[in-house]
């Protein structure tokens, strides 16, 4: 594919546009095949987008999974336009702000009260500050990305160790790593802030046995449900695994693409926003509230979620045949709304040579997956579609065997 626009467009934005120079492409450049990916999108439609050369992908990375019903869809941007030609930015609330949080409570395991806000940092972090209200204690333990503010930022530049010294990690799937940090640090840890899963999934027993240290320590349980929040379940990882948290955040998929995050929970909790300093003049803007009412609505009407997961699994037991038959180095992980491939050759120079031979071919042939973040499904997308993925990896299979990453295809058969 010619992606000679794209690339020109990125040279420009690199010298003027900090974010651009930092990132060098629309994901982080050592995420990327470089010189193979787009950079710069001209439209999107249901499942798809087409790059400003003109090229079209079929899309399984969703804008990091904000999109969950499809691109463009039509009944959540026509309540977004009705809204804004109202007026949206007033400063005051909206009706629409009501009615997304009634919507939200009736969804949501656990959820007595709901804060909007606009990102996913803004709930993490609301979430912690309110936990340190409540209990009265500094300290977080916390597992997975969780943003980008202090308390949590993968990178330790610009940020004070004091702060940095005051939050701990833990490791998934291990409940002794997590006893451990209260045994440590006793009557002093405010919150555990964590996702239910990143790619490896919950072990029978494990997340029932957060729920019960945090409550055997006086610490809360906030459930980090930007991903897996109206994706797994529409009341997100807790209906999904009979867990409730205290407090939960929610993003991405919430509206389908527009901006807005919500924190919901105990009401106790949450009435400590009257102690505590948590503001943005853009809370109240209800552009974004209508699409997440309209996102909400429709994924309530319809098996929509179903068909996710549906389809999902179609996805990830095609991509098992092909492991098996091309005897790669590499599993296939995650759940079926966001599954990926676990690339498993050894070193981690080795896992990305193999890689690029895998997703060189899979881009060509336009479809976009991304190479070290979760894939996702949306409702748009088309039994059709997990075939032609299917085929796409068919042939990023074949180049690991051509490149000498894999071995022979097993029982002596021909690769199609």
């Amino acid at each position: 594919m010619l992606l000679d626009r794209s690339f020109e467009l990125a040279r420009k934005a690199e010298e003027i546009d900090a974010l651009a120079a930092k990132r060098k492409n629309v994901i982080a450049s050592d995420q990327m095949i470089e010189g193979e990916y787009p950079i710069f999108v001209d439209r999107t439609s249901g499942a798809y987008f087409w790059d400003v050369d003109g090229n079209r992908y079929l899309d399984f990375f969703l804008s990091y999974g904000t999109v969950v019903l499809g691109h463009a869809d039509r009944d959540v941007d026509d309540q977004v336009i009705a809204e804004i030609r109202k007026g949206f930015a007033t400063g005051l609330s909206k009706p629409v702000q009501t009615e997304l949080v009634s919507e939200l409570l009736e969804v949501i395991p656990g959820a007595e009260m709901a804060m909007l806000m606009k990102t996913g940092s803004d709930a993490t972090g609301a979430a912690v500050r309110l936990s340190r209200s409540f209990t009265g204690r500094d300290r977080v333990a916390r597992f997975g990305y969780n943003g980008w503010h202090d308390w949590c930022a993968q990178w330790d530049h610009g940020i004070p160790r004091a702060t940095r010294d005051l939050v701990h990690t833990f490791a998934y799937n291990d409940l002794d790593s997590l006893r451990a940090l209260f045994e440590r640090h006793p009557g002093e840890i405010a919150c555990v802030v964590m996702m239910p899963f990143e790619v490896e999934p919950p072990a029978p027993g494990f997340l029932e046995g957060v729920r019960e240290l945090t409550r055997a320590h006086g610490a809360l349980l906030v459930l980090d449900e930007m991903r897996s929040g109206f994706r797994m379940a529409l009341g997100g990882a807790q209906e999904y695994f009979g867990v409730t948290a205290d407090l939960a955040t929610f993003s991405k998929a919430f509206a389908n693409g527009y901006a807005i995050s919500a924190l919901t929970g105990r009401a106790e909790v949450l009435r400590r926003l009257d102690r505590v300093h948590i503001s943005s003049t853009f809370y109240a803007n209800s552009d974004a509230m209508a699409a997440a009412l309209a996102t909400l609505r429709k994924l309530r009407s319809g098996p929509h979620l179903e068909r996710i997961h549906t389809l999902g699994s179609r996805l990830q037991d095609g991509l098992r045949e092909l492991t098996d038959k091309y005897a790669a180095p590499v599993e296939v992980v995650g759940h079926p709304p966001m599954p990926f491939l676990d690339f498993r050759l050894g070193s981690e120079e080795e896992n990305q040579a193999a890689k690029r031979s895998f997703y060189t071919e899979t881009i060509r042939a336009g479809v976009f997956f991304h190479p070290n973040h979760h894939w996702f499904v949306c409702a748009a997308t088309t039994e059709e579609d997990i075939d032609t993925a299917i085929e796409a990896a068919r042939g990023g299979f074949e180049a690991l065997v051509r490149d000498g990453y894999t071995g022979a295809v097993r029982s002596g058969e021909a690769a199609r």
